[in-house]
């Protein structure tokens, strides 16, 4: 808590920091709105997204659309077994509240709340305008966890197997080889480097046929193998652990071996507790990546049990249409975990991509 509360303060003071000292200058206007622009333009689709995923589906059907989830106010009137919408009616040049019993085409039979016992009155629908409140619905989620059953819990426990089990991997070989063209001096380091870096030259569909058919002689076909081996090394992972382990002084290095450490405990033990930022940054760009990878595992992963989570997301949109309210909860559900991951750990991209440039 006192480091969160260090780090809160720090905030507030660079965000409160004036140009004008005391008094703000116009360049401090322009800056906020600046700021605040962009805060509305990344945060708003994101807030509707989570917004929409409450709404009913009657609400998410409307034109124009709401921003916030609403939801028709009822009234519980003598007679009736359910609850019936209230609507605002206008009746001349009077309006008054009355509930909905039926609808039958253009007409409504409505009644008087107050005194049911009047009977039913018959009203233009152009002349009724619903009366809403703002609430909160759970039906989506419901829904969700009721449909997919015990498939949703296959998708999310391969989602964080996939991404676990590639992150740890790719820090390992990531390291492993930038240690080595950072520390080591030897013929056609140069050329494996651009060799590496020219990789991210080469769109993932062109290799994506070439890596089904070595996952399908492997026999890795709907096994999360499959997926978790094509991807163990990336070359944007190299790069940035390689630049910052170049900042890491070669006298440590010596220093331990003079010590008689072996070149595989100064990995361990010296370079990679040194190269905690980059390792960070290397980890989180790897999370995001396994997280909301589509395309591959939709070529190797072809069985409901095997699924991932982007993958049980496309399966609410079919040939009879989009179950909206669903997708909109799954995609909530999905986007959580790398929402929180990212708040918690951004701290640790700026550190560690600011430190990989310094030599």
């Amino acid at each position: 808590m006192p480091e969160a509360a260090t780090m809160a303060a720090g905030a507030w003071a660079f965000v409160a920091r004036r140009r004008g000292g005391i008094r703000a200058d116009w360049t401090d206007w322009v800056t906020y709105g600046y700021l605040l622009l962009g805060v509305v333009v990344m945060l708003a689709p994101v807030l509707w997204v989570v917004l929409s995923s409450f709404k009913s589906e009657g609400n998410l059907m409307e034109f124009p659309p709401t921003l916030w989830p609403e939801a028709a106010r009822t009234v519980e009137v003598r007679g009736y077994p359910r609850p019936l919408p209230i609507y605002e009616v206008r009746m001349g040049n009077a309006t008054t509240t009355l509930a909905q019993v039926r609808r039958v085409g253009i007409e409504a039979k409505m009644v008087d709340p107050a005194r049911p016992e009047a009977g039913l009155i018959t009203v233009p629908i152009e002349d009724a305008k619903p009366l809403r409140e703002f609430h909160l619905g759970t039906e989506n989620y419901r829904r969700l966890l009721a449909s997919a059953g015990g498939t949703i819990w296959s998708s999310i426990y391969n989602t964080v197997f996939i991404t676990v089990v590639a992150t740890v991997i790719t820090l390992v070989m990531n390291s492993m080889a930038a240690f080595a063209l950072s520390k080591y001096r030897f013929r056609g380091s140069g050329a494996a480097l651009m060799a590496i870096l020219a990789t991210l030259m080469v769109p993932a569909t062109i290799v994506l046929v070439p890596i089904y058919l070595i996952v399908s002689e492997l026999r890795l076909v709907n096994n999360v193998w499959g997926v978790i081996l094509p991807v163990i090394s990336t070359p944007t992972g190299v790069f940035l652990l390689r630049q910052y382990m170049l900042t890491i002084p070669d006298e440590l290095i010596e220093a331990a071996r003079m010590d008689h450490a072996s070149e595989w405990r100064i990995f361990w033990k010296l370079i990679l507790p040194l190269a905690t930022p980059a390792l960070a940054v290397v980890a989180i760009f790897s999370i995001m990546s396994r997280w909301n990878d589509f395309l591959l595992p939709l070529v190797i992963l072809n069985k409901p049990e095997v699924y991932t989570l982007q993958l049980a997301l496309a399966g609410y949109s079919d040939e009879n249409g989009i179950q909206y309210g669903m997708l909109l909860a799954m995609t909530t559900l999905t986007a959580l975990p790398l929402a929180l991951g990212f708040i918690f750990l951004q701290r640790y991209i700026t550190t560690g991509i600011a430190s990989t440039g310094i030599k």
